[in-house]
């Protein structure tokens, strides 16, 4: 099932600045938010047997549903909230990882390392476009893997480590900052060969990328 469209939760975020992670007793996610600690939230949830579906970073209702069941089964109160209880009984060691954001980092860095932060957060909003879009797979992994949509992955370049400020990018494309207005689509100008890619309407041009729908 697709989700509802991700509504923009860091609007007041300036291009830029890193992300301040929040302390997990502060946390308190429900539907309808979008950001890492969502995606955190899912994998722990599919690790657990709880969520069977790929991890997105949207909080809908597959998610709200997954969390009243790990509520449900481990004494809490099953409202769908992934709350600080909730959150420490699905998470008790108190280590992070994230995969996915790892995962976008990594093709935000192979794809747009010598970007803008703007146009590196742009590259992280297609792959999260995508996501939400019917046209594509519907989780962050299957998106980025979906062969022959991203050079990088193509040729290798995916396997290099991202930097602090991949990272930043992708947590801020979590956090549903989109410069791109909803693009599911982007190409170099200067090296771009396929003239379908040429021929779609154009959105917005951020550095070398022009990004389309």
């Amino acid at each position: 099932m697709k989700k509802l469209p991700a509504l923009l939760i860091s609007c007041a975020c300036l291009f830029g600045t890193a992300t301040v992670a929040t302390p997990a007793h502060a946390l308190m996610l429900t539907q309808g938010m979008q950001n890492e600690h969502v995606s955190q939230v899912q994998e722990q949830l599919a690790s657990r047997g709880y969520f069977h579906v790929g991890v997105t970073g949207y909080y809908g209702q597959i998610t709200s549903k997954a969390v009243q069941n790990f509520q449900r089964d481990h004494g809490l109160v099953a409202d769908g909230v992934a709350g600080p209880a909730t959150l420490a009984k699905l998470n008790p060691s108190g280590k992070v990882s994230n995969h996915s954001l790892n995962m976008l980092a990594k093709i935000i860095y192979a794809e747009a390392r010598g970007e803008s932060f703007r146009g590196q957060v742009a590259v992280g909003a297609v792959v999260l476009n995508r996501v939400q879009s019917n046209q594509f797979p519907n989780s962050i992994s299957a998106v980025i893997l979906q062969p022959g949509q991203f050079t990088a992955v193509q040729d290798g370049q995916y396997g290099m480590k991202p930097n602090q400020m991949a990272y930043d990018a992708a947590r801020q494309a979590l956090n549903g900052v989109d410069p791109t207005n909803g693009s599911l689509y982007y190409y170099n100008p200067k090296i771009a060969t396929s003239s379908w890619s040429i021929a779609r309407p154009k959105v917005i041009s951020l550095g070398q990328h022009t990004f389309t729908n």
